[in-house]
């Protein structure tokens, strides 16, 4: 019976822990995802005026595709972390379709960036010849 209690009591500190610790740990996460996404817009869009004016050569969507999927992947992560905090069957389907649609985005960026390199280093084969 002592074993049962000390489980339960175990149990209980895990929870209160949890429900205290998790959400500014997400909300931390959420920002460094809200970051991410920030500095690679700005550094993408002084590589595009570097590009415009300078006739300097970057490759801006690859740039750009790919700080969106590292912040997505951040946002994410969040998102997985708050499935620990649902409380109610709506809330799991809200979080579940919000999983869903970030999940379809980095799939479709990442498509994005793979048809990009290969058009990259298709370009750069036709030059070499």
């Amino acid at each position: 019976m002592l074993n049962l209690l000390s489980a339960d009591v175990k149990s209980n500190v895990l929870e209160i822990f949890l429900e205290t610790v998790l959400p500014y740990i997400i909300v931390v996460i959420e920002l460094m995802g809200i970051l991410v996404v920030t500095w690679s817009s700005v550094n993408s869009f002084r590589k595009y005026i570097q590009k415009t004016f300078f006739k300097k050569d970057y490759n801006i969507q690859y740039y750009f595709a790919t700080g969106l999927a590292t912040g997505l992947e951040f946002k994410m992560a969040a998102e997985i972390l708050k499935t620990v905090l649902v409380r109610s069957i709506n809330e799991l389907l809200v979080l579940g379709a919000v999983i869903l649609l970030r999940a379809i985005l980095s799939v479709l960026i990442h498509f994005e960036m793979k048809h990009n390199e290969y058009n990259l280093s298709k370009d750069k084969k036709e030059d070499g010849d």
